[in-house]
């Protein structure tokens, strides 16, 4: 009985796609928490029914982005690796 050779993998590393949607999101999500913590005043509280929106919006999104970096690091993706071509 022989065993087929399992085929040669390696991360997709900063090609994987929710490396890329976790970096969009961080960055949205922490000028959001900025302009929310520091720029927001009474008058936007008033419009938003009470609430700061723009800083839960961020904290909501930084949460979102550390969860899809955790995810990418616990589960990376594989993808196959070329064999050298044969002289």
């Amino acid at each position: 009985m022989a065993t087929e050779p399992t085929p040669r993998t390696r991360k997709a590393g900063a090609f994987d796609i929710r490396l890329i949607i976790a970096l969009l999101t961080g960055v949205y999500g922490i000028v959001l928490t900025i302009m929310g913590a520091a720029f927001t005043n009474d008058a936007d509280i008033t419009k938003a029914a009470g609430v700061n929106i723009n800083l839960w919006a961020g904290i909501g999104m930084l949460i979102f982005t550390a969860l899809f970096v955790l995810w990418a690091l616990v589960r990376p993706i594989r993808v196959p690796e070329e064999e050298p071509p044969a002289e």
